[in-house]
């Protein structure tokens, strides 16, 4: 089992939201996933991120199980599990309640995108997922809350590879990557595009979306086939 050198990731990338500002007291979490291993680490819930150790990231495997800590895992792990088990190709998740994006989130709007800093990280706008019903929040919150962003995207026909990101109604995003530190990159990029929004928005409420050649010139040349960004 590579569970050591997961371990590691996952609190390096979990101490990261701290150190990028992204999370108060213990308001968020990142995980990782082994899928040739089956097995997933997660912060344990309620510690705080100063007291974090590779010892303390609990293993969880494929069916949500503990196989190795002593603590309990986040209480979002049934959110993290939806979303691994559903978007091929994901290897990372983060949840945070970062100031701006949360904002969004609270407010019921979708993050548009206004410009190519958004377009080189997001293809397109970031959506709004929907509220949980009351028998949904009852019943299985943090499964149905994964649920809903599994649905949306595939009701969508979105790609959670070019958009790895959401924000759900009345609560925080959710964001995800190829890895714990991908997902950790990404959710400081939609931070930083929902502070960008929410000035752009108040300087011009009618403010424009990115002309759609504009949008796929930043994304493409970051992230499609013919990539040229970078060093690579």
């Amino acid at each position: 089992m590579r569970a050591p050198e997961l371990r590691a990731r996952v609190v390096h990338a979990n101490q990261e939201l701290v150190r990028h500002g992204l999370v108060h007291l213990t308001w968020g979490n990142v995980s990782e996933c082994d899928r040739e291993e089956g097995i997933i680490a997660i912060k344990p819930s309620g510690v705080s991120y100063a007291e974090l150790t590779a010892e303390s990231i609990v293993i969880i495997d494929w069916d949500g199980k503990t196989v190795d800590g002593d603590l309990k895992p986040s209480s979002d792990l049934a959110t993290h599990l939806e979303i691994f088990r559903n978007f091929d190709g994901v290897g990372g998740v983060t949840h945070t309640h970062s100031t701006a994006a949360t904002a969004f989130s609270q407010a019921g709007k979708p993050l548009p995108c206004f410009g190519t800093t958004h377009a080189d990280h997001f293809f397109g706008e970031v959506p709004l997922v929907r509220e949980l019903n009351e028998e949904e929040v009852a019943e299985a919150y943090e499964e149905n809350t994964g649920k809903a962003i599994v649905e949306h995207f595939q009701n969508a026909g979105l790609d959670p590879l070019a958009v790895p990101a959401c924000l759900q109604k009345f609560h925080a995003p959710f964001i995800w990557g190829a890895s714990a530190m991908d997902s950790v990159k990404n959710a400081v990029a939609l931070e930083m595009c929902c502070d960008m929004a929410l000035k752009t928005l108040s300087l011009n409420p009618d403010a424009q979306a990115l002309p759609s050649h504009i949008l796929r010139k930043h994304y493409l040349r970051k992230h499609g086939p013919g990539a040229y960004y970078g060093q690579g």
